[in-house]
């Protein structure tokens, strides 16, 4: 499922972990998608900002098929939904 709502909000999507991270804190994100076979320490961070901020997170089994799901070539660890 969140694989396909990445891809229909594709031009309302955030991709990365610094500009996730930014996009949380500025209150830009309605929701964070986050790969679970990403580096547990880059996404201990997102998990942990978005709790602080009340932003839901929803997990996904590759990095790779994020990354498709966002319209690039490499995998993407996390990917915010903007408000």
């Amino acid at each position: 499922m969140s694989y396909e709502k990445v891809a229909q909000v594709n031009s309302e999507s955030i991709i990365g972990t610094k500009q996730v991270l930014k996009a949380i804190k500025n209150g830009y994100a309605k929701e964070v998608i986050i790969a679970s076979d990403a580096d547990p320490h880059i996404t201990s961070k997102i998990t942990q900002v978005a709790s602080d901020h009340q932003v839901p997170c929803f997990f996904v089994d590759s990095m790779k098929k994020l990354g498709k799901a966002c319209g690039i070539d490499v995998g993407a660890a996390t990917v915010a939904i903007k408000q």
